[in-house]
């Protein structure tokens, strides 16, 4: 299988990652009301990521994929840059209705329309309204590992994961698993986070690279 991240599973990662910067902060707090002051307050953010895949295999230890790392931004509503530096370059974007997913390697960019590539999807947590209990279930998952963990589970019965967890540690997200209906498990890890980073009505403008291959699935 290709270890490129694309399509739902890009979604999935993207939205992984708002669950932990929303919580950031409010030590003192639970898990819960940690999310909830957070996402009331977070307009922005930006940092780096390390994410891998762990697939299941008929009960015997999980296999985890290779590692990626790179770099996000983002805005709410619908705002974000999600780019990957190693093993592979590759760039996902949205300007607020459209979502670029750019392969350097093929310079070759995919054209979706937002809007239906979001849905109740774990990335509206991140890049959609504030509204989020009403389409996901979210509760206090315990203590594991020294992290506090924090359950968000869809009410759609129609999505491809089943939940997503998110450690805390001192009020700052660590570890972050999510689940798929198909057995496999995204993990992604955050460092330099940083809270509404200055940033400009044109900075998540998505310019076209020269001479690229472009599939528009609008």
């Amino acid at each position: 299988m290709d270890s490129r991240v694309r399509g739902n599973d890009v979604l999935k990662s993207l939205a992984v990652v708002a669950c932990g910067l929303l919580l950031s902060g409010f030590a003192q707090a639970s898990a819960l009301e940690q999310f909830k002051s957070f996402v009331a307050s977070t307009k922005a953010a930006k940092g780096e990521f390390t994410q891998k895949q762990v697939k299941n295999t008929n009960g015997e230890v999980p296999k985890a994929s290779n590692t990626a790392t790179g770099t996000f931004v983002f805005a709410r509503p619908g705002k974000f840059i999600w780019t990957y530096v190693k093993p592979y370059d590759q760039v996902l974007q949205a300007d607020g209705d459209q979502l670029f997913i750019f392969d350097k390697d093929l310079n070759q960019v995919t054209v979706k329309k937002l809007g239906d590539a979001l849905g109740s999807s774990p990335a509206a947590i991140l890049f959609g309204s504030n509204d989020l209990e009403k389409n996901f279930t979210l509760s206090e998952a315990g203590t594991k590992e020294g992290l506090e963990w924090l359950k968000a589970v869809p009410k759609a019965k129609d999505t491809s994961f089943e939940q997503i967890t998110i450690g805390l540690r001192n009020g700052l997200p660590e570890a972050m698993e999510l689940k798929d209906s198909f057995g496999q498990t995204s993990v992604l890890s955050f460092r330099k986070i940083e809270k509404n980073p200055a940033l400009t009505a044109t900075s998540f403008k998505f310019v076209m690279p020269k001479g690229a291959d472009v599939f528009n699935n609008n």
